[in-house]
């Protein structure tokens, strides 16, 4: 059914209107209230969903223009009213350049006559109409509609209208409100909202002084004033000049000792005072100062009364000013006494009473202010910053004693109280202080940590107070904050910290955790200072034995046995025996005890091997003999997870049991003084001891693709921890993997293969294994593509992986005659076209290695020259539309390859293949290919020219070349 465009101004023209969506139709056929009614009551999830599909075509529909009117009539209920408003929006806002020039009159006129009757009716009514009125005078501005505001406060000022003069008022004020925020989110081209932003800068001069009027008169009625304030925070936004502002803020501030009014009052400030452009005026900005710290008797009364709304909207204000201001008051050196005393009264919003979030909310907005004021002191040139130091540094030291304060746990009574949702608040705001104290470090230094320690030190040796817990714990939150992220090794308070702990009365969890974290931050140190390894290690394994001091005590111990793994063997047998006795006694949860078995990897690699291997046998053997049982058992979930979790234990103990020490290759050549050990590596002899068994699990599990996958994570992590070590099973694993991938194809299995083409393929004594092995899972893959691979994209991913490997480490495995390299190659170009990025990234990965070696590898020169225009097209399909963008500069890739090693080929090829009209985009014209063709072969050098061109290029098939669409890539 063709339907009729019904004009914008048809009111009451009585045109046919089309079948679908007549006002009939609307209002009595499917009747907007039943489907309103439906869209909100209906329990049915269809029918909401029918509902709100038919109301989103009828407000889109030609015919809205004519219906909306019709449900704007005084006899409808709101909901249909509002509906006639909404649709009159979206009409106006989305769809402008439907309505022809000359109904733009009638079309405001209307608008106007409907606005001024809902000013004494349906609120959210009224709203919508000015949000449409707004659309329609920014669409009009400034050419058509030159003085849009001037011309809306005379029309609303004038005399004769029926509405009383409050409601005119109030009218008025939500049109000038929403005016500005219809702008911020209208979809103004670019080089129009700039046009219209200028004009609406100097129309505030319509606005402003008529606010200041209603604001200032003592016979405004408090809805009036309210919604004044509301409006100008609307045009601040605007980046309105602040001095321009000035008699508003002020009108603003006054109105803040008006509850009614306070929260608006408050908005607007905050608005004004943040604007981008308001640092350019600093006198306006000098003149604020007194205006906020003649607010704090109101904040302290707040306070007092624990009325946490003012106490917070107060500390918005003056955070406000300081932090976006903090550069350009410091700059004003001769008022540095009134900008200290706004950080003064800034300090004290950051230490106001109470625990957050239970008792207050407010000391939290403070804390970014620290970091921009310290980041402006420091930025000064040497002179200025020394004067400034001077005077702030007192001000960061007094800020490190409030902020440990305000990290001070409750009681524990108190606490218990709380719900998880608090507590959870309560830390992240824990964290957000630890991040405030690092950063802090940077101006006061060394001091910092001698002030935390002598007050550590008088809170744990003085009987005069009474001890607390809380204090003591928030303390060494601080010196942990620190010690984890800043090099303490050379601070000279850190030995009388670690002998201070030990004294510590430890009979809280929450202290307890905050210990070991602190000595976990401090074992790079203790690692220079092994003397003190005693004094804190017995309090480690002590809280290992404590399931609520699992992360703490087990990560503390983790990084122990990392950093000081050479001198722990004296403490060898004792780490073993305790972290064997937490294990059995499954104490902790799945990932603690992955954890705990990385310690245990880093300590043993530090002992002779043949301790290793004695603790290895007590330390494994009960799992061996658990994964014995459970391979003889029927499989089901519950063993599964025990086989899950005991492979993963045997994997992340060889992850880090290096007794080689790869890992510290890095760290300097005193750590070659270690002897090299003789014979085979102790993980080696592990597996080879419990590879039977792991196969008997496999022959069971080989459907599981968890179980299968933690099979492989064992011999993964091993082989890049062990490296060339790990040459002896190389034969036995990779039959093993072969049979593995031959029953049951898995991404795992293949990533495995990787791995062992990466380390050993390039030696003579390892190639034959390998090479049996990739030509094996080579052939199972080929065969998956011929059944289809598109429910496999992880193992078409981990595939395209290998055969790049295989080629950037062994080309020689692609000279093998029973290699099909021709259907390996056209498998690659069918990945190419897979929905899945990861998948494609690792094809274009294959074919960028693949290129290069069309000269060297035979049969890689002839698959090219046979099929090369093939992957030459699926590239240009991708290119043109069939790809996500994100993945363009992979394309782009195999573009650059192509011509640098196979150019005669390509300038051949890419003629032809862009010659059919429509290829690759129906919105490309001849000359458009014509040009990309050419910049594409006359660039063999410079890769990121050749990305830049398959950008442009995509942005012009997709049609999105020019749009606002494409800033954001």
């Amino acid at each position: 059914m063709e339907r009729r465009e019904e004009q914008p101004g048809a009111a009451g023209a009585g045109a046919a209107p089309a079948l679908d969506f007549t006002v009939e139709n609307v209002e009595k056929s499917c009747a907007v209230l039943q489907a309103l009614h439906q869209l909100y009551y209906d329990p049915n999830i269809e029918n909401k969903n029918l509902a709100q599909k038919w109301l989103m075509q009828a407000q889109v529909s030609p015919q809205a223009w004519h219906f909306s009117w019709q449900l704007l009539q005084p006899d409808k209920v709101p909901e249909i009213q509002y509906f006639g408003a909404s649709a009159l929006h979206i009409k106006i806002s989305r769809y402008w350049s439907d309505i022809p020039t000359d109904q733009y009159e009638s079309l405001k006129a209307q608008l106007f006559t409907q606005i001024t009757r809902f000013a004494s009716g349906s609120k959210i009514v009224l709203t919508r109409l000015c949000v449409a009125l707004a659309s329609l005078a920014l669409s009009m501005m400034p050419d058509a509609w030159p003085c849009a505001v001037a011309d809306m406060v005379r029309l609303f000022q004038a005399e004769d209208s029926p509405v009383d003069g409050q409601g005119r008022c109030l009218a008025l004020l939500e049109l000038l409100t929403v005016l500005p925020e219809e702008f911020q989110t209208s979809r103004l081209p670019q080089y129009r909202k700039g046009l219209v932003r200028t004009s609406l800068a100097v129309e505030c001069g319509a606005v402003f002084p008529l606010l200041e009027q209603l604001l200032q008169q003592p016979s405004s009625p408090s809805c009036v004033r309210q919604k004044v304030l509301k409006c100008f925070s609307s045009w601040v936004q605007l980046e309105v000049p602040l001095q321009d502002c000035e008699a508003l803020i002020q009108a603003a501030f006054a109105a803040l000792q008006d509850s009614e009014l306070f929260d608006s009052s408050v908005e607007a400030i905050v608005n004004a005072i943040s604007q981008p452009d308001a640092q350019r005026y600093v006198n306006t900005l000098l003149k604020l100062i007194p205006l906020v710290l003649g607010l704090q008797e109101q904040l302290r009364q707040a306070v007092q009364n624990g009325d946490m709304e003012t106490s917070h909207g107060i500390c918005r204000i003056a955070v406000a000013l300081g932090e976006n201001h903090s550069r350009a008051l410091l700059d004003q050196v001769e008022h540095w006494q009134s900008f200290l005393a706004l950080v003064n009264m800034i300090m004290f919003c950051t230490g106001i009473p109470g625990h957050y979030p239970v008792n207050e909310t407010t000391s939290s907005l403070t804390l970014t202010f620290w970091y921009t004021l310290q980041d402006d002191i420091l930025s000064f040139e040497a002179e200025k910053q020394a004067v400034y130091q001077q005077v702030y540094r007192p001000v960061y030291f007094q800020l490190v004693d409030v902020l440990l304060h305000k990290a001070q746990f409750p009681s524990d009574e108190e606490y218990g109280f709380w719900s998880s949702d608090e507590k959870e608040q309560f830390r992240i705001y824990r964290v957000d202080i630890s991040d405030t104290l690092m950063y802090v470090y940077e101006m006061l230094g060394a001091e910092l940590l001698s002030n935390l320690y002598d007050k550590l030190g008088r809170l744990l040796t003085s009987s005069e107070e009474p001890y607390s817990w809380q204090h003591t714990e928030a303390l060494l939150y601080g010196f942990q904050s620190i010690a984890e992220t800043i090099d303490v090794n050379y601070s000279d308070v850190v030995p009388g910290l670690i002998g201070l702990i030990p004294r510590i009365s430890i009979s809280n969890v929450q202290l307890a955790d905050t210990v070991m974290f602190t000595i976990g931050a401090l074992s790079e140190w203790l690692a220079d200072h092994p003397v003190m390894i005693n004094s804190v290690l017995p309090l480690v394994l002590h809280a290992l034995g404590n399931p609520e001091l699992s992360v703490s005590s087990v990560s503390t111990l983790k990084k122990i046995c990392r950093e000081c793994k050479y001198d722990l063997p004296p403490y060898a047998a004792n780490i073993v025996a305790v972290s064997q006795d937490v294990l059995m006694k499954q104490i902790h949860k799945t990932s603690q005890c992955m954890w705990l078995m990385q310690a245990l990897g880093f300590l043993l690699s530090a002992l002779q091997v043949e301790e290793i291997l004695k603790n290895l046998h007590s330390l494994i053997s009960p799992y061996i003999q658990q994964l014995e049982k459970l391979a003889e058992e029927i499989p089901n979930p519950s063993n599964k997870l025990a086989i899950v979790h005991i492979l993963g234990l045997l994997s992340n103990l060889f992850t880090t049991l290096d007794i080689s020490h790869h890992e510290d290759d890095h760290e300097g050549p005193e750590l070659r003084k270690l002897p090299v050990p003789q014979g085979p590596n102790p993980v080696v002899v592990v597996l080879q001891q419990v590879f039977q068994l792991i196969q008997k699990v496999l022959s069971k599990w080989l459907n599981d693709a968890q179980v299968v996958e933690a099979v492989c994570a064992i011999f993964e992590k091993s082989v890049k921890t062990l490296l060339d070590d790990f040459a002896p099973m190389v034969p036995q694993l990779c039959e093993m993997l072969g049979r593995m991938y031959s029953t049951i194809p898995q991404a795992s299995a293949l990533d495995l293969t990787r791995q062992l083409v990466h380390i050993f393929a390039h030696e003579p004594a390892h190639f034959p294994p390998i090479e049996a092995l990739f030509l094996l899972v080579t052939s199972v893959t080929l065969t998956l593509f011929q059944q289809g691979p598109r429910d496999h994209p992880d193992i078409v991913d981990s595939f395209m992986q290998l055969l790049a490997q295989a080629l950037k480490r062994k080309p020689d495995l692609f000279l093998c005659e029973r290699l099909d390299v021709k259907a390996v190659f056209q498998c690659a170009v069918l990945a190419l076209k897979f929905p899945e990025a990861p998948t494609v990234k690792a094809s274009c990965g294959f074919f960028t290695e693949l290129l290069p070696r069309c000269g060297e590898v035979e049969s890689v020169g002839k698959v090219v020259q046979e099929d090369g225009r093939m992957l030459l097209i699926a590239v240009l399909e991708a290119i043109g539309g069939q790809a996500s963008r994100s993945l363009m500069d992979c394309f782009a890739d195999i573009l650059f390859a192509l011509n640098k090693h196979c150019f005669s080929l390509l300038s051949m090829w890419i003629k032809e293949a862009l010659q059919p009209p429509g290829f690759p985009s129906a919105r490309l014209s001849p000359e458009q290919k014509d040009t990309f063709s050419q910049q594409i072969l006359r660039e063999r050098v410079n890769k990121r020219r050749v990305k830049e061109m398959v950008k442009e290029f995509t942005l012009l098939c997709r049609g999105l070349h020019g749009t606002d669409y494409t800033a954001d890539y």
